[in-house]
């Protein structure tokens, strides 16, 4: 049997590629007939793994991370029908039954069979199942038929590989942010986050036809990387507010659509940038955007951080101006994207070169002995989505 290696967190600050169990078909006691093993091609490191490693949640000790994978097929459960060894799949960071009423809906964010504890699981994440995640060699993924996308040919598949492995979330979580806020044809978007998953929503933006794309970030590296693909930006550690740079840009100070690419660990605006404070974020989007219009929030927010500001936050409780949101009729779409309501879309916009999201995010390929570092440099707000190869088979 071969061997197998994954990044594994080990406490606040702290993450070791370790050696790990191989994966096996079976789920506890039982087999897992549905399911299959992958020998994974990519796997990347998340904006949602940082907040773990920072100590943010209450993630345990030893809990192998990785929710953004993409893999050849190297075995097959009895019940697997029509995904075959040797194929190579993105994986939905969602991981669901395809039975239950949510699947069925196409809510597949929350399934309601994978979970114990709540609606919803994923691969190597807190409070979200026990499943192991695929920062390594090797990973299974059960109810394979339902939760793959096949990619129709091998070949094509890996010479796309860096922007197809951006489809197993960070491009499908940004459309997800894209399209909740209701962006369309002629549309303005102030996207708040430079970091990948808001990169990706500003390109996804751009495939959807925005007219103007506002990135929003106070770190320069990140900006610049938005404004190489043709977004506006604006600089949340100005004294100017988001609004008044926003009208330098459009006249008005104000967007059509705004979206949450950042999450509980926002930071204050101007000069209390350097300050966190979780609700601003949502705050400054019900200011800058217009009435009527619409905030989708694919950032991330926690039940229980126990890094919070103060005992409110540490129970996600947060000073939200829901009377400003009210009276302005926004609407608000919240909680983690239904990968699979997007991928093969957005799977044939990156073959037939419709969207470049490894350019826009900066994709950048390490090995998995590299994702120490890779954690690191993330974390100083590098402006680049690291991309871990844990067997050689990307060209970098």
């Amino acid at each position: 049997m071969a061997s197998n290696r994954g990044v594994a967190y080990m406490g606040p600050g702290i993450v070791e590629v370790q050696s790990i169990d191989y994966p096996k078909l079976e789920l506890g006691r039982r087999k897992c007939e549905h399911g299959v093993i992958l020998k994974v091609v990519s796997t990347n490191i998340c904006g949602s793994d940082q907040h773990m490693v920072r100590g943010r949640t209450t993630a345990p000790k030893g809990l192998v991370l990785g929710h953004e994978i993409t893999g050849e097929v190297i075995e097959v459960g009895r019940d697997v029908e029509f995904i075959k060894v040797g194929d190579i799949c993105s994986v939905p960071f969602n991981i669901a039954c395809g039975r239950c009423r949510n699947c069925r809906e196409r809510a597949t964010g929350i399934c309601l069979n994978v979970n114990p504890a709540r609606p919803g699981a994923a691969y190597g994440y807190v409070d979200m199942g026990g499943w192991v995640g695929g920062q390594a060699d090797y990973v299974m993924v059960p109810y394979a038929d339902f939760n793959l996308l096949k990619f129709p040919d091998n070949a094509q598949a890996m010479e796309k590989i860096k922007d197809l492995t951006c489809l197993s979330d960070i491009l499908p979580t940004g459309y997800h942010g894209a399209v909740t806020a209701g962006v369309g044809p002629g549309a303005t978007v102030y996207v708040a986050g430079a970091g990948p998953v808001g990169l990706a929503c500003a390109a996804a933006c751009q495939l959807l036809g925005a007219a103007v794309v506002i990135v929003g970030d106070l770190i320069p590296e990140r900006l610049a990387q938005a404004r190489s693909f043709g977004c506006e930006t604006v600089d949340v550690s100005r004294d100017a507010s988001v609004g008044d740079q926003i009208a330098q840009i459009l006249k008005v100070p104000e967007v059509d659509c705004g979206v949450d690419c950042v999450g509980f660990e926002a930071r204050g605006h101007g000069h209390d940038a350097g300050t966190e404070a979780p609700a601003t974020v949502l705050n400054s989007l019900m200011t800058i955007t217009r009435a009527g219009g619409a905030l989708g929030i694919p950032g991330l927010y926690v039940t229980d951080d126990p890094g919070g500001v103060d005992k409110h936050a540490q129970t996600g409780n947060l000073s939200i101006r829901i009377g400003l949101g009210w009276a302005k009729s926004h609407h608000f779409a919240t909680g983690q994207c239904p990968v699979l309501k997007y991928n093969r879309q957005l799977m044939m916009a990156i073959l037939h070169d419709r969207i470049h999201v490894a350019k826009a995010v900066n994709v950048t390929v390490v090995s998995l002995d590299q994702a120490v570092q890779g954690y690191r440099d993330f974390d100083k707000g590098a402006a680049k989505k690291y991309v871990l190869d844990p067997h050689g088979m990307i060209a970098a």
